[in-house]
Parts: structure tokens; C-alpha cells; sequence
């Protein structure tokens, strides 16, 4: 018997009304185990907002922010505006404080948390990248840690065009040969940008921003990202495609991706020699997407034209940076966000995300995980991992340009719906869908909110069991709609992609690939192979990834009959090169194979 299930989210720093001290919802409780305690009980902890005391909370504000957004903290709490501190003076100042406000150049390590005693309850990032906050540690000490995310959208946007446009017709290399007494004006002959091909690479609010601006310029305007829902990409006139083809085709390429493992150097040797020659490039979102000595060959050879950059792997860069350098190469020091308007709207932003995490509201901009009960996390912990895992392999089978928009979740369980709550398990499967490909930090607090925002809607099936309900799971099962597939044969046969996995003694396991069943330890990475069931397949691949020293962990087999089509799923410690990958698909029994990170 199967049931559908709709939960409502509900914030786990609003656990007990009934313990506040007043009637306002004043009091806040969560398990937290600190790393000096690994192994021991989670501990209480209770923050008391100043509702319930005569004295406001204290906020620290440690970089420069907007007068409106200060103004507004005053409203509520005591502000301490210190800027420049060091990390001592940090560490000594943070104990008095139960908020801090920091943008790129404040660094909260671990030892701030240390510092602070138990009282620093929320950090607020006045901006989009928490790169400059140790999250691990804030969840360790229950501290909350909130950002700023859409602030800064149009700024970044026109900073975009603003370098598209001064890229296009020399505007900076000219201006300075202007001013060293020269006058160069065959030097300096432009492109137009009327008719040209612009690939927006990462589909979200700046980049459909930038792409809204782009057309204006008559510009054509493809775009991609396996998120983007298509019918907002039409309705600006936009053609959402797969990453090989927005390479090929564009004369333009404008990133909007974030900086995710799976984004990392995505520009490099491999995709520069993909594109059309005389390419031209901007970065205004990370500099890390970019292989900087990549794009320095790709100009000298002239496969790349042209880059405008605001963003590097390394701020500031380094004296002599030759990419920093290079003659066709317009550089600007991270003025994305950089507008009087951006500002105060940042300051605002934040503002209300930290005055709102003190009184205890929810934070649909939290970006790391808050503490849930200690009975329900120790029975669910494995089916946590399982969970985000089944979401992480199942958003990497997905083909690019396929577009991400429905997702179906079922639980087979022996326990009633009302002693099963699957919050959690939902959060972590769509962190696992949208982390490798996002920004976004996905947690219990902002998992549906994520989700909602970029289109993907996530339904739950659950299906009764006969037997003992004392194990909460026996499978949960993932489904993509409306996609194709890396790997043909993780279609099922009602044509999504569908993934269903485990939990055998304490560890997940990956138990059916569309229609085949296997057993396999999602633990390192996974090879998926189709291929002809005949003798010998196991020692040939085997052989090939032990002769690069890369240990196999699992291997399983799952057919269809003898002698027919078969599934292989292997699990690695370590990543295979592509010379070795390509050795294991030129295997003639071999139909198909699909390498998936974890």
C-alpha cells in the first residue's frame, strides 16, 4: 500500500513553545556535540533571546556595512561596529557577543567559536560566498550562520555586461594608451555584440539577469544549466542547451556557475580546445571555475580572443600575475557587488536575517545544518547518508541540457506514517540533487525553500510493509522525470532514472540502477557498466584500474538473464585518470559506462 506524503517544515529552533519564559517565541533548543566530546551524549543547548532578559543581545559588525542595515540592528540589539580587527582581537571581543556581521576579509575559524564561549549564536556573511566561515565548527557550536544572497543581483549583472561591453570595444586598453600620450585608433578596433552568440553559463538570478541585459544589446542568448527550468528561460527568449554545445556555438561565454567540486577549473586545456576560435570571456561569479594557466595558453594561442575578469582563484592576485597581465585580458578587483544601491541592500539583507535568527524565526538563508533531536539522528544517521547519496548519484546520471524538474522519493517501511518523519531524509535528498551543481548550502532549514526556487518539485511516496518496524527504512528509491540519462540503463522501464538503495549493517549500499539490481557500498566513487554477462569481464576491468593502483572496495553484477545484458557497478577509493576510464569503455563487451563521484 502506498500513501503520499506533504510535510510541513518546521523549524527545529522552535522545538518546545511551551518551555519559553514569556509568551513571545523567545526560547530555542538544540542538540550539539563539540568536538572535544565526540562519542559522549549530545548536550542541551538553550539560547534565550532578549525577550526574555532586560539587557538586547549584542551584535559585532566587523566590517564596513550600509547605515541602513545598522540602523535597523539598532532597532534591536546593541551594535559594536569594530573594523580592522586581528584574529586575537576577534577572538577576544567575540565572547561579549551574541551576533557577528562579517563580509570577505573577516575570518571565522574555528577558534572564534572556540573563543566564544557558547554565546555566539548566529554569524551573518554580508554577501553571497561563505568561503571566509568555518561551517563545521559553527554547527559543532550550535551557532547559526546566515548570508545575504540577493542583494547583490542586479549590481553583479551589470558589472557583467559593463565588462562585456568594454571587452568587446577595448575601452580599458585604450583608455590607457590614451593616457600614456598615444593615439591608436586601428590598434583598437572592436567587435559589435548585434547578432553575436552569449552563453550564459549558470542560469540563475544573475546570470538570467545578465541574459535579460544581453538581449536588449541584440545579442542571441543561449544558455546552460541542468536546474533552469525551461519555461523561464522562453519566457526572456532564452534557449537553454548542453554544456558541449554552448561551448561550440558562442561567440560570447558569460559564467554565472558557482565554485562547487564539480565546477572547479570546469574551464581548462579539455573545454578551451572545445570552443570556437576567437572566443571571448567573462567571469564575474568565481575565479576558481576558471584553469587560470589554462586561460593564459588558450590567449596566447588565440583560441581564447578576449577576457574581462572580476573574480581570481587568489585575491589579490599575486605580483606578476601573468593572466593579470596579459594584453587582452580587462581585470577588475571584485566589483560585482560594488554599487552605492548593492551596498545598503546587503546591509538590509543580513540585517534582517540576523535580528530574525536571534528572535528564533526560521532563516530561509541559513546555510548550515541545525541540530536535530539526538534520538531521531542516531536512528536515522545512516539513511541520512544514504539519502544524500542516492540524490548525489542520481543528479549525475542526469544528461546536460535536460533540466531537473520533477523528483519522486518513495520509502518502503513496516512503521505508520506518523512514526516515520522523513523531513530530514527529504532535506538531505535534495541537498544531494542540488549541492554538486550549486552555491546553495542545503540543510533542514532551507531544503524545501531551495528546491521551490529552482523549480524542483520533490514528492513522496511511502509503501506500507509487512514485519517488525524496528529498523525506520527498509529502501528508499529516487526518480527523475522527464530527463535523459548519461547511462541508458539507469532508465527505468517506465522512463525515469531511478535509483534505490539500502542500509546494511550500518552502511549504505546502492541496491538497483533502473531496472537491474546490484549491491554495491556507496562509499568513494562508483563505475557503472552495461555490458554483455560473459566470462572474464570482472578480471579485465579489474585489471585495468589495478594497474593504476586504484583500489576497488565492491563490485557487483546485476543481469537480466545469463548470457544477456548485464550491469556492473564497482566501487573505488580513488579516481580513475581518464586514460584508464577510456581503457575500460574501448572494452568490446562493454556497452556503456558512467564514472560518479560521491
Amino acid at each position: 500500500m502506498a500513501t503520499s506524503a506533504s510535510q510541513t517544515l518546521r523549524s527545529p529552533f522552535l522545538r518546545n513553545p511551551a518551555l519559553s519564559l514569556s509568551s513571545k517565541p523567545s526560547l530555542s533548543a538544540f542538540s550539539v556535540t563539540p568536538a572535544s566530546r565526540r562519542g559522549a551524549p549530545p548536550r542541551l543547548v538553550v539560547v534565550l533571546s532578549a525577550a526574555n532578559l532586560d539587557a538586547k543581545p549584542t551584535v559585532l559588525v566587523s566590517e564596513k556595512l550600509g547605515e541602513p542595515g545598522i540602523n535597523l540592528l539598532k532597532q534591536f540589539a546593541n551594535v559594536d561596529c569594530s573594523y580592522n580587527l586581528s584574529p586575537e582581537e576577534l577572538c577576544t571581543k567575540i565572547s561579549l557577543c551574541d551576533a557577528l556581521i562579517v563580509r570577505s576579509g573577516t575570518k571565522v575559524t574555528r577558534e572564534v567559536f572556540e573563543s566564544s564561549g557558547g554565546r555566539l549564536k548566529v554569524v551573518g556573511r554580508a554577501g553571497v560566498g561563505i568561503d571566509n566561515v568555518d561551517l563545521a565548527a559553527a554547527t559543532e557550536f550550535g551557532c547559526l550562520v546566515v548570508n545575504a544572497p540577493t542583494a547583490n543581483t542586479v549590481a553583479a549583472a551589470e558589472h557583467g555586461i559593463a565588462l562585456l561591453t568594454a571587452m568587446a570595444r577595448n575601452v580599458a586598453q585604450a583608455d590607457a594608451s590614451v593616457k600614456a600620450g598615444k593615439w591608436e585608433r586601428n590598434k583598437y578596433v572592436g567587435v559589435s555584440l548585434v547578432g553575436k552568440t552569449l552563453a550564459v553559463m549558470g542560469f540563475g538570478k544573475v546570470g538570467s539577469e545578465v541574459a535579460r541585459r544581453a538581449k536588449g544589446l541584440g545579442m542571441h542568448v543561449i544558455a546552460h544549466d541542468p536546474y533552469a527550468p525551461a519555461d523561464r528561460a522562453r519566457a526572456i527568449g532564452v534557449e537553454l542547451v548542453s554544456f558541449d554545445e554552448a561551448l561550440a556555438t558562442s561567440d560570447f561565454i558569460s559564467l554565472h556557475m558557482p565554485l562547487t567540486p564539480a565546477t572547479a577549473k570546469v574551464l581548462n586545456d579539455d573545454t578551451f580546445a572545445k570552443m570556437k576560435k576567437g572566443v571571448r570571456i567573462v567571469n564575474v561569479a568565481r575565479g576558481g571555475v576558471i584553469d587560470e594557466d589554462a586561460l593564459v595558453r588558450a590567449l596566447d594561442t588565440g583560441v581564447v580572443a578576449q577576457a574581462a575578469l572580476d573574480v581570481f582563484t587568489v585575491e589579490p592576485p599575486p605580483q606578476g600575475n601573468k593572466l593579470v597581465l596579459h594584453e587582452r585580458v580587462t581585470a577588475t578587483p571584485h566589483l560585482g557587488a560594488s554599487t552605492m544601491e548593492a551596498q545598503e541592500g546587503v546591509a538590509v539583507e543580513i540585517a534582517e536575517a540576523v535580528v530574525g535568527a536571534l528572535k528564533g524565526e526560521l532563516a530561509a538563508t541559513a546555510v548550515n545544518a541545525p541540530m536535530v533531536p539526538a534520538e531521531v539522528l542516531t536512528e536515522l544517521k545512516p539513511y541520512v547518508v544514504l539519502a544524500e547519496k542516492l540524490g548525489r548519484l542520481a543528479v549525475q546520471l542526469v544528461a546536460g541540457g535536460s533540466g531537473v524538474k520533477t523528483v519522486k522519493v518513495s520509502y518502503a517501511s513496516a512503521r505508520a506514517p506518523d512514526d516515520l518523519d522523513t523531513r530530514l531524509l527529504r532535506a538531505m535528498i535534495t541537498k544531494g540533487l542540488i549541492e554538486p551543481i550549486s552555491s546553495v548550502f542545503v540543510n533542514l532549514v532551507n531544503a524545501d525553500f531551495t528546491a521551490k526556487q529552482r523549480g524542483l518539485r520533490i514528492t513522496e511516496e511511502r509503501t506500507i510493509l509487512d514485519g517488525s518496524p524496528e529498523n525506520p527504512l527498509d529502501s528508499i528509491q529516487v526518480q527523475i522525470a522527464n530527463v535523459e540519462s548519461k547511462f541508458a540503463s539507469a532508465i527505468s522501464e517506465s522512463g525515469e532514472i531511478k535509483v534505490e538503495g539500502r542500509v546494511k549493517d550500518g552502511v549504505p549500499h546502492l541496491t538497483k540502477v533502473g531496472s537491474f539490481e546490484v549491491d554495491v557500498s556507496l562509499e568513494g566513487s562508483i563505475i557503472l557498466c552495461r555490458q554483455v554477462d560473459q566470462p572474464g569481464m570482472i578480471g579485465q576491468v579489474g585489471s585495468i584500474l589495478g594497474e593504476e593502483n586504484v583500489n576497488v572496495s565492491f563490485m557487483s553484477v546485476g543481469r537480466i538473464a545469463p548470457r544477456k545484458q548485464a550491469v556492473m557497478a564497482i566501487g573505488v577509493d580513488d579516481q580513475p585518470s581518464k586514460q584508464s576510464l577510456k581503457r575500460i569503455g574501448d572494452v568490446q563487451a562493454i556497452e556503456e559506462f558512467v564514472f560518479l563521484k560521491l
